[in-house]
């Protein structure tokens, strides 16, 4: 990411998963430029003025990671990745544990024989949730794609953690939130800040 024109190419970042990262804030509305997908891309093109970035998001709001294993191939693979984020979390507990593991470890398993660098994502929060009680299903999610990065030896940004650290220090959730199962604007930057951290190691002093 710190080569130069003319020996440079373009670094593309694929974003796939439900309507947090498609850009939802308080439903109809769509703020993009405030999510963070694109959060992550104007950070690093602070930390990287030389790179080319691309940041595509393929996410689709309602969706479970099921019907984003579905259409993997063709519509995310398709961009040709360096990296990949998923985030399906939030609209996997319509389907339970088992299904989003085998459709989890479908997408990640595909990317890596392709060379594509992965990065999971835990869950934001769902303000109905019991989010510190091991019996929720959304604490159950975010303990299954740690134990998935663990396993895969791929990437974790762990933004259900984050928020909570947040909490903790004393940021109501509703401060974070659009809605009861959509991050704001802070809500956003605390997971573009997470992802920022497996770049930022490589920007020069």
């Amino acid at each position: 990411m710190e080569t130069q024109w003319p020996r440079n190419r373009t670094l593309r970042i694929v974003s796939h998963g439900h309507s947090v990262p498609a850009g939802y804030f308080k439903t109809p509305h769509v703020d993009s430029l405030h999510a963070y997908p694109h959060l992550l891309h104007v950070g690093l093109k602070e930390a990287f003025p030389h790179a080319v970035i691309n940041v595509i998001v393929t996410a689709i709001g309602g969706e479970n990671a099921e019907s984003g294993a579905k259409r993997f191939v063709s519509e995310v693979l398709s961009h040709r990745p360096d990296i990949l984020l998923i985030d399906y979390a939030l609209n996997d507990r319509g389907i339970g544990l088992e299904k989003a593991a085998r459709a989890w470890t479908e997408m990640i398993t595909t990317a890596k024989k392709k060379g594509v660098k992965v990065v999971l994502l835990t869950p934001t929060p769902d303000t109905r949730s019991k989010w510190d009680h091991p019996d929720d299903p959304l604490y159950q999610h975010a303990a299954q794609i740690r134990r998935l990065a663990r396993e895969h030896q791929v990437g974790l940004v762990d933004s259900y953690q984050r928020f909570q650290d947040a909490v903790a220090a004393g940021t109501p959730l509703d401060q974070l939130m659009s809605q009861i199962n959509h991050p704001n604007h802070q809500g956003h930057q605390l997971v573009a800040e997470g992802l920022l951290e497996w770049f930022l190691p490589l920007a020069s002093p």
